[in-house]
């Protein structure tokens, strides 16, 4: 006992010392985490944005003024609002139309009119017509009904978190200075401090939920408020001792932080049920309390251990990512597991001594009803076992079915959280302008010449104009703007002047004019020394399929029609690089789980020191693997990063039961009973635990459907329908392979 009030006075200390790391916790948010390492089109990107600049460093803020923007108040509020968000901290420009003006030739020189004439009402409508006819405007400075302006924000590049924050926090004090209809904002800055706080709150509500879903269970099962107490103070004290080693190990937390609490339940309920249901089950043999524990420690310990290791393999498998958050994401959870069980080992050890059987439980005929159940089951697998093995294979056919429809037609607003502001903002722009996602394409001029020369512009023009030829393209901008805008000065501006030059002596007219602009005209769009040009531009977010069909599209396009000796375009930027990512889960989603798969199939060799019986743990937990992948395919979720955790989720926490359902066996086994009585002992001890752990699984995962983070729910649905399938394997299956593949001895 002494040495139990020792233990209890460490995790005191321990428990003040989580609570002060746990107010330096940060999360954060970040697109550059989820591009997958090492891949070429990320190491030419991170080149390339050093000669110009990265593909979203800009805010958009679009007003909307549902009468039409053309009114002379709202014009000059907005004008205003323009003026000061250029004196925002990590602002670089500010753009939009009230700033725009047109070049004119006059006898004196070149000069410029304004597109709109803020002061004179009565050019509004002749401003009106031109500016919705000028593609340079429509979809980027103004929506095509003309009922809302946008000011374009350039920031520095890779704004962190707190730029951001302090960026959206001066940005919203400046427009709630003004009375407009409607505002809405979509950029990185805007995404870092939406999704964050949308991270905060999934960990808070998951928490919440879990716990409050746990103790219901609990009490349900136990009907004592000393056993919910027990399980929950040891599962608090591990998830808060896990928070405080992320902290103190320097750990951000990230979009997938909501699961920790829901996972640290999970592992803390199932390793309290199975040792707490031990505990009883020794009191009621006559055991005293300390002989009771000793001898649940000895033979549920190994095997929780066990557990607890498969558990932290299936975790460790996600390692093999090539993207930097499932990667924390496996590490944080295979350190969570680990922690979980040696806080709640020690926790139960010190504290289960201290209760009679009666203080734990109430027997009721619910909690008989679990006795009962596991005989059923029993005497079903007995006498249905060929059934249950061609059904088996039935549903794996089905399931094979299933994987072969699984897509990645991968949208950002998939990842967006419901009813929030920021999925309302980019669902605006999807709507109104030219979307989010950016588009970029590289320009490299072909033997010896510049980027800038005449025959590169106008293969440059040719393929410009096949980009506007699809729909999802709305807004592209390159240096050749610049020699369209000098040429359609020549046309009094019209739409039709707006063009490259139709020969090359006309160009180098506007080559000289152009040649006199100030260098930050051209300065993001062509580099110095004129050996590389930009395409760039925003496209809507039709999914990762319609955008490979388009790219494959455009790489035909360009074989056939540009010349390759003059110029050569390289399709990069970040959506690119996103789309590669949900490639590389597709096609490697299950490479690290194979030698996870593996590496627990020797630990069970050694356990077992019986490869028939690796053989049998090792087939019950492939089919969740399966079912998974069918569920995904069937339900036509997209696999991105988020949801390939599912498979290392379920691989993790389907093993335990098996584990421990095996781990009986061969205990029984070991004093002497045939196999079918060890069968029958192992379902009425075991199989009542892993019931009683996958009901507090299966409501627990489901707990992600309360959150506002599509990614998530889609994880809490598939986990939880998974981890249900699980347990009929072990049930059903486990029982027919072990008759099929363990005899008895003549």
């Amino acid at each position: 006992m002494k040495q139990r009030n020792l233990l209890l006075g460490l995790y005191g200390l321990l428990t003040i010392a989580s609570l002060f790391l746990l107010t330096r916790l940060k999360f954060t948010f970040d697109f550059e985490q989820f591009f997958p390492q090492g891949d070429p089109d990320w190491e030419f990107f991170k080149d390339y944005i050093k000669d110009f600049e990265s593909d979203d460093n800009f805010l958009l803020i679009a007003v909307e003024r549902r009468e039409g923007v053309f009114d002379s108040v709202f014009l000059q509020q907005f004008h205003d609002v323009t003026l000061k968000t250029a004196d925002l901290p990590y602002v670089t420009s500010a753009t939009s139309l009230t700033k725009m003006q047109y070049p004119v030739k006059t006898p004196f020189g070149i000069t410029a009119v304004p597109a709109i004439h803020l002061d004179q009402p009565e050019f509004y409508e002749s401003d009106r017509k031109r500016v919705l006819q000028d593609r340079r405007f429509v979809h980027n400075l103004i929506s095509q009904d003309g009922t809302a302006l946008t000011i374009v924000l350039k920031t520095i590049n890779r704004t962190t978190l707190d730029q951001a924050n302090e960026m959206m926090d001066s940005l919203n004090n400046v427009l709630k200075t003004y009375p407009f209809q409607a505002v809405h904002i979509l950029g990185r800055p805007s995404f870092q401090t939406a999704m964050v706080s949308m991270e905060i709150r999934e960990v808070l509500v998951s928490t919440l939920i879990a716990a409050l879903l746990t103790i219901a269970i609990l009490f349900f099962i136990f009907r004592r408020w000393w056993t919910v107490f027990i399980s929950m103070a040891g599962i608090g004290l591990s998830l808060l001792f896990f928070l405080g080693l992320l902290s103190a190990l320097g750990r951000e937390l990230n979009a997938l932080a909501a699961l920790y609490p829901i996972l640290m339940c999970i592992v803390g309920v199932a390793d309290t049920i199975h040792i707490t249901s031990k505990y009883i089950d020794e009191l009621d043999k006559g055991h005293d309390r300390n002989a009771a524990i000793r001898i649940t420690m000895k033979e549920i310990g190994l095997a929780t251990f066990i557990t607890c290791i498969t558990t932290a393999i299936g975790f460790a498998s996600l390692l093999t990512n090539r993207t930097a958050p499932i990667q924390g994401f496996g590490l944080n959870a295979a350190l969570g597991v680990v922690a979980a069980f040696f806080v709640i080992y020690g926790w139960l050890w010190a504290m289960l001594p201290r209760f009679a059987a009666n203080q734990l439980v109430k027997i009721t005929p619910e909690y008989a009803f679990w006795g009962r159940s596991m005989e059923r089951i029993y005497r079903f697998t007995k006498q249905n076992g060929r059934k249950i093995a061609w059904s088996a294979v039935g549903l794996l056919a089905v399931c094979l079915v299933g994987i072969s429809q699984i897509n990645t037609n991968y949208r950002l607003k998939s990842n967006l959280p419901r009813g929030q502001k920021i999925t309302e903002d980019f669902l605006y722009f999807e709507d109104k302008f030219s979307g989010f996602r950016p588009v970029e394409f590289a320009v490299f001029p072909q033997n010896g010449r510049f980027a800038d020369d005449f025959e590169v512009l106008r293969e440059m023009d040719k393929f410009e104009t096949h980009l506007r030829s699809y729909a999802p393209m709305k807004t592209l901008v390159s240096i050749n703007d610049i020699y369209r805008s000098l040429n359609a000065m020549n046309y009094g501006n019209r739409p039709e002047g707006y063009k490259l030059p139709d020969s090359l002596a006309e160009f180098e007219k506007i080559h000289r004019l152009a040649e006199q602009l100030p260098p930050s005209a051209s300065e993001v769009l062509l580099t110095k020394n004129r050996d590389k040009a930009r395409i760039a531009g925003r496209m809507q977010d039709v999914g990762r399929d319609t955008v490979e069909v388009i790219q494959a599209s455009i790489e035909h396009w360009k074989t056939e029609h540009i010349d390759s000796n003059i110029v050569r375009f390289r399709t990069t930027g970040t959506g690119v690089i996103l789309d590669k990512n949900s490639a590389y889960i597709r096609d490697n989603m299950l490479q690290g789980l194979i030698p996870s798969v593996l590496v627990v199939a020797i630990i069970m060799g050694f356990l077992f020191k019986n490869l028939r019986m690796v053989l049998v743990f090792t087939i019950p937990n492939v089919f969740p693997l399966f079912f998974a992948g069918a569920l995904i395919g069937y339900l036509g979720i997209p696999l991105e990063a988020g949801i390939a955790t599912v498979f290392s989720i379920v691989f993790g926490i389907a093993t335990d039961d098996t584990v421990h359902f095996l781990s009986n066996f061969k205990l029984c086994r070991s004093q002497g009973m045939n196999v079918e009585d060890a069968l029958r002992t192992t379902l009425a001890e075991t199989g009542k635990a892993m019931c009683m752990g996958s009901v507090i699984l299966f409501f627990s995962f489901l707990v992600m459907l309360f959150s506002i983070h599509p990614p998530s729910v889609s994880v809490g649905l598939l986990v939880s329908a998974t981890l249900a399938g699980a347990l009929f394997c072990d049930l059903l299956l486990v029982p027919v392979l072990v008759r099929h593949l363990i005899k008895d001895k003549a």
